[in-house]
Protein backbone atom coordinates (compact mmCIF):
# COMPACT_ATOMS: atom_id res chain seq x y z
CA UNK A 1 0.00 0.00 0.00
CA UNK A 2 1.11 3.64 -0.51
CA UNK A 3 0.15 5.60 2.15
CA UNK A 4 -0.32 9.51 1.51
CA UNK A 5 0.78 11.83 4.07
CA UNK A 6 1.82 16.14 4.95
CA UNK A 7 4.40 17.08 6.80
CA UNK A 8 3.70 19.99 9.47
CA UNK A 9 5.12 22.01 11.67
CA UNK A 10 4.64 24.23 14.66
CA UNK A 11 7.64 26.42 15.62
CA UNK A 12 9.64 23.71 14.38
CA UNK A 13 7.96 21.09 16.39
CA UNK A 14 7.65 18.72 13.18
CA UNK A 15 4.91 16.23 12.23
CA UNK A 16 4.13 13.69 9.88
CA UNK A 17 0.11 13.83 9.14
CA UNK A 18 -1.62 11.01 8.04
CA UNK A 19 -5.31 10.90 6.93
CA UNK A 20 -7.10 7.78 8.55
CA UNK A 21 -10.45 9.11 7.43
CA UNK A 22 -10.21 8.24 3.92
CA UNK A 23 -7.19 5.80 3.56
CA UNK A 24 -7.60 2.17 5.74
CA UNK A 25 -4.39 1.38 7.80
CA UNK A 26 -2.43 0.06 10.45
CA UNK A 27 0.99 1.42 11.64
CA UNK A 28 3.30 -0.93 13.76
CA UNK A 29 5.25 0.60 16.50
CA UNK A 30 8.37 0.03 14.13
CA UNK A 31 6.07 1.39 10.98
CA UNK A 32 6.06 4.37 13.28
CA UNK A 33 9.96 4.42 14.26
CA UNK A 34 10.68 4.22 10.49
CA UNK A 35 8.19 6.72 9.43
CA UNK A 36 9.60 8.90 11.96
CA UNK A 37 13.75 8.67 11.47
CA UNK A 38 15.40 11.37 9.73
CA UNK A 39 17.73 9.15 7.58
CA UNK A 40 15.71 6.13 6.95
CA UNK A 41 12.14 7.76 6.63
CA UNK A 42 10.38 10.60 6.49
CA UNK A 43 11.98 12.13 9.74
CA UNK A 44 9.42 13.75 12.19
CA UNK A 45 8.97 14.56 16.35
CA UNK A 46 5.46 12.77 16.24
CA UNK A 47 2.83 10.87 13.76
CA UNK A 48 -0.12 12.75 14.12
CA UNK A 49 -3.96 10.45 12.71
CA UNK A 50 -7.07 11.98 11.54
CA UNK A 51 -9.91 9.48 12.02
CA UNK A 52 -13.64 9.07 12.32
CA UNK A 53 -14.78 9.55 15.61
CA UNK A 54 -18.21 7.17 15.86
CA UNK A 55 -20.00 9.53 18.75
CA UNK A 56 -21.14 12.74 18.33
CA UNK A 57 -19.05 14.74 20.78
CA UNK A 58 -16.30 15.22 18.65
CA UNK A 59 -15.67 16.17 15.09
CA UNK A 60 -12.28 13.30 14.79
CA UNK A 61 -10.31 10.98 16.44
CA UNK A 62 -6.67 12.23 17.01
CA UNK A 63 -4.18 10.28 18.10
CA UNK A 64 -0.96 11.12 18.33
CA UNK A 65 2.53 8.55 17.78
CA UNK A 66 6.08 9.35 19.08
CA UNK A 67 8.86 8.96 17.05
CA UNK A 68 9.96 6.29 19.17
CA UNK A 69 6.51 4.35 18.49
CA UNK A 70 4.78 4.95 21.73
CA UNK A 71 1.29 6.32 21.97
CA UNK A 72 0.67 9.56 24.02
CA UNK A 73 -2.74 11.17 24.87
CA UNK A 74 -1.91 15.07 24.50
CA UNK A 75 0.28 16.83 22.18
CA UNK A 76 -0.64 20.95 22.23
CA UNK A 77 1.62 21.85 18.95
CA UNK A 78 0.42 18.83 16.68
CA UNK A 79 -3.35 19.74 17.99
CA UNK A 80 -3.13 23.35 16.06
CA UNK A 81 -1.36 21.25 13.42
CA UNK A 82 -4.40 18.58 13.25
CA UNK A 83 -6.95 21.47 13.25
CA UNK A 84 -4.79 23.48 9.71
CA UNK A 85 -4.46 19.87 8.46
CA UNK A 86 -8.87 18.70 8.74
CA UNK A 87 -9.15 22.37 7.25
CA UNK A 88 -6.96 21.71 4.22
CA UNK A 89 -7.38 18.44 3.39
CA UNK A 90 -11.50 19.30 2.86
CA UNK A 91 -12.40 16.83 5.56
CA UNK A 92 -14.28 20.00 7.64
CA UNK A 93 -15.11 23.22 6.27
CA UNK A 94 -15.73 24.17 10.10
CA UNK A 95 -12.74 26.37 11.82
CA UNK A 96 -13.92 25.12 14.98
CA UNK A 97 -13.77 21.78 16.12
CA UNK A 98 -13.39 19.15 19.00
CA UNK A 99 -11.03 16.33 18.29
CA UNK A 100 -10.99 13.24 20.97
CA UNK A 101 -8.00 12.39 22.22
CA UNK A 102 -6.54 9.83 24.88
CA UNK A 103 -7.33 12.38 27.29
CA UNK A 104 -10.88 13.44 26.21
CA UNK A 105 -11.80 16.10 24.29
CA UNK A 106 -10.14 19.19 22.69
CA UNK A 107 -11.52 22.28 21.65
CA UNK A 108 -9.71 23.82 18.18
CA UNK A 109 -10.00 26.66 16.42
CA UNK A 110 -8.38 28.30 13.04
CA UNK A 111 -8.29 32.06 13.62
CA UNK A 112 -8.55 34.50 11.15
CA UNK A 113 -4.87 35.28 10.76
CA UNK A 114 -4.02 31.64 10.38
CA UNK A 115 -2.83 31.28 13.72
CA UNK A 116 -4.85 28.18 15.88
CA UNK A 117 -6.03 28.48 19.40
CA UNK A 118 -6.42 25.06 21.30
CA UNK A 119 -7.95 25.07 24.53
CA UNK A 120 -6.14 22.51 26.39
CA UNK A 121 -8.19 21.64 29.27
CA UNK A 122 -7.59 22.50 33.08
CA UNK A 123 -4.09 21.62 34.50
CA UNK A 124 -4.06 19.02 36.89
CA UNK A 125 -1.73 19.17 39.93
CA UNK A 126 -2.81 16.13 41.64
CA UNK A 127 0.41 13.49 41.69
CA UNK A 128 -1.74 10.29 41.07
CA UNK A 129 -3.20 11.92 37.99
CA UNK A 130 0.01 12.88 36.19
CA UNK A 131 0.75 10.34 37.17
CA UNK A 132 3.56 11.10 39.86
CA UNK A 133 4.42 9.09 43.63
CA UNK A 134 4.05 11.73 46.06
CA UNK A 135 2.21 11.55 49.49
CA UNK A 136 0.38 14.82 49.21
CA UNK A 137 0.44 17.63 46.63
CA UNK A 138 2.68 20.49 47.31
CA UNK A 139 3.80 23.63 44.77
CA UNK A 140 7.18 21.73 44.26
CA UNK A 141 8.95 18.55 44.84
CA UNK A 142 13.01 18.13 45.45
CA UNK A 143 14.28 15.61 42.93
CA UNK A 144 17.90 14.28 42.98
CA UNK A 145 19.74 13.90 40.26
CA UNK A 146 22.99 13.52 39.39
CA UNK A 147 23.52 14.10 43.12
CA UNK A 148 21.88 17.66 42.64
CA UNK A 149 18.59 18.91 43.77
CA UNK A 150 16.04 20.48 41.71
CA UNK A 151 13.27 21.68 42.45
CA UNK A 152 10.31 21.01 39.99
CA UNK A 153 6.54 21.72 39.69
CA UNK A 154 4.87 18.17 38.32
CA UNK A 155 1.40 18.57 36.62
CA UNK A 156 -0.55 17.38 33.78
CA UNK A 157 -1.97 19.12 30.58
CA UNK A 158 -3.55 15.64 29.52
CA UNK A 159 0.34 14.14 30.29
CA UNK A 160 2.92 14.20 32.51
CA UNK A 161 4.85 17.58 32.51
CA UNK A 162 7.60 18.62 35.07
CA UNK A 163 8.76 22.49 35.26
CA UNK A 164 12.33 23.79 36.63
CA UNK A 165 12.93 27.10 36.92
CA UNK A 166 16.37 28.20 35.56
CA UNK A 167 18.65 31.38 35.54
CA UNK A 168 19.92 31.49 31.90
CA UNK A 169 18.07 29.31 29.60
CA UNK A 170 21.12 28.65 26.79
CA UNK A 171 22.88 27.54 29.99
CA UNK A 172 20.29 25.27 30.89
CA UNK A 173 21.27 21.60 31.35
CA UNK A 174 18.51 19.60 29.18
CA UNK A 175 20.74 17.43 27.52
CA UNK A 176 22.39 15.83 30.87
CA UNK A 177 19.41 16.71 32.78
CA UNK A 178 16.96 16.03 30.86
CA UNK A 179 16.78 12.26 29.87
CA UNK A 180 16.91 11.82 33.21
CA UNK A 181 14.38 13.59 34.61
CA UNK A 182 12.10 11.75 31.83
CA UNK A 183 12.78 8.29 33.57
CA UNK A 184 12.59 9.55 37.33
CA UNK A 185 11.68 6.39 38.74
CA UNK A 186 8.80 8.69 40.11
CA UNK A 187 7.17 9.03 37.21
CA UNK A 188 5.87 5.95 36.59
CA UNK A 189 4.91 6.96 33.14
CA UNK A 190 7.98 9.06 31.96
CA UNK A 191 7.88 13.01 32.23
CA UNK A 192 8.06 15.83 29.56
CA UNK A 193 11.05 17.61 31.66
CA UNK A 194 10.48 21.10 31.34
CA UNK A 195 13.74 24.33 31.54
CA UNK A 196 11.93 27.90 31.84
CA UNK A 197 13.84 31.24 32.59
CA UNK A 198 11.56 33.89 33.54
CA UNK A 199 11.78 37.19 31.93
CA UNK A 200 9.24 39.16 33.66
CA UNK A 201 5.32 37.94 34.12
CA UNK A 202 4.75 38.11 31.38
CA UNK A 203 7.49 36.75 28.96
CA UNK A 204 9.67 33.31 29.63
CA UNK A 205 11.72 31.64 27.60
CA UNK A 206 11.68 27.43 27.90
CA UNK A 207 13.14 24.05 26.41
CA UNK A 208 11.44 21.02 26.57
CA UNK A 209 13.09 17.52 26.38
CA UNK A 210 10.09 15.63 25.37
CA UNK A 211 9.34 11.89 26.66
CA UNK A 212 9.66 9.74 23.55
CA UNK A 213 10.82 12.84 21.76
CA UNK A 214 14.04 14.21 23.05
CA UNK A 215 14.32 17.28 22.99
CA UNK A 216 12.62 19.40 20.54
CA UNK A 217 12.05 23.04 19.04
CA UNK A 218 8.80 23.83 20.38
CA UNK A 219 6.44 21.82 22.98
CA UNK A 220 2.74 23.38 23.29
CA UNK A 221 1.95 21.24 25.95
CA UNK A 222 4.93 22.38 27.65
CA UNK A 223 4.43 25.52 27.12
CA UNK A 224 1.39 25.73 28.55
CA UNK A 225 2.60 23.56 31.96
CA UNK A 226 5.07 26.23 32.41
CA UNK A 227 2.63 28.96 32.11
CA UNK A 228 0.43 26.81 34.79
CA UNK A 229 3.69 26.35 37.14
CA UNK A 230 4.75 29.76 36.62
CA UNK A 231 1.34 30.96 38.04
CA UNK A 232 1.40 28.37 40.80
CA UNK A 233 4.48 29.93 42.01
CA UNK A 234 3.25 33.47 41.63
CA UNK A 235 5.59 34.61 39.22
CA UNK A 236 3.71 34.96 35.99
CA UNK A 237 0.71 36.77 34.85
CA UNK A 238 -2.43 35.41 33.31
CA UNK A 239 -1.11 36.37 29.40
CA UNK A 240 2.57 34.90 29.25
CA UNK A 241 4.72 35.00 25.57
CA UNK A 242 6.63 31.42 25.71
CA UNK A 243 9.64 32.18 23.61
CA UNK A 244 11.23 28.44 22.71
CA UNK A 245 13.77 27.62 20.03
CA UNK A 246 11.58 27.75 17.04
CA UNK A 247 9.63 30.85 18.17
CA UNK A 248 6.69 32.30 20.11
CA UNK A 249 3.72 30.94 21.46
CA UNK A 250 1.05 32.78 23.34
CA UNK A 251 -0.53 31.09 26.72
CA UNK A 252 -3.74 31.79 28.64
CA UNK A 253 -4.66 30.87 32.33
CA UNK A 254 -6.65 32.48 34.51
CA UNK A 255 -5.88 30.04 37.48
CA UNK A 256 -7.23 27.11 39.39
CA UNK A 257 -10.18 24.90 37.94
CA UNK A 258 -10.06 27.26 34.33
CA UNK A 259 -8.52 25.73 31.06
CA UNK A 260 -5.14 26.84 29.63
CA UNK A 261 -5.45 28.51 26.36
CA UNK A 262 -2.69 28.14 23.32
CA UNK A 263 -2.16 30.24 20.58
CA UNK A 264 0.40 29.89 17.59
CA UNK A 265 1.20 28.90 13.67
CA UNK A 266 1.05 25.87 12.36
CA UNK A 267 2.79 25.02 8.78
CA UNK A 268 2.22 22.65 5.98
CA UNK A 269 5.51 22.03 4.70
CA UNK A 270 4.71 19.11 2.06
CA UNK A 271 3.00 16.15 1.07
CA UNK A 272 3.93 13.01 0.00
CA UNK A 273 3.76 9.48 0.01
CA UNK A 274 5.22 6.39 1.97
CA UNK A 275 5.26 3.35 0.03
CA UNK A 276 6.73 0.67 2.57
CA UNK A 277 3.63 0.33 4.81
CA UNK A 278 0.71 -2.25 4.74
CA UNK A 279 -2.42 -2.72 5.24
Amino acid sequence: MVLKFTKMHALGNDFVVIDGVRQNFSLSAQDIRLIADRHFGVGCDQILIAETFSGEDADFRFRIMNADGSEVAQCGNGARCFAKFVLDQGLTDKRRITVATGNGLLELAVLEDGKVKVNMGVPNFEPEYVPFEAMVKERSYALVIDERTLDVAVLSIGNPHAVHVVPHIEDAPVADIGPQLERHPRFPERVNAGFMEVVDESHIKLRVFERGAGETLACGSGACAAVAAGRQWGLLAAHVTVELPGGRLRVEWHGEGSPVYLIGPATTVFKGTIPFVND
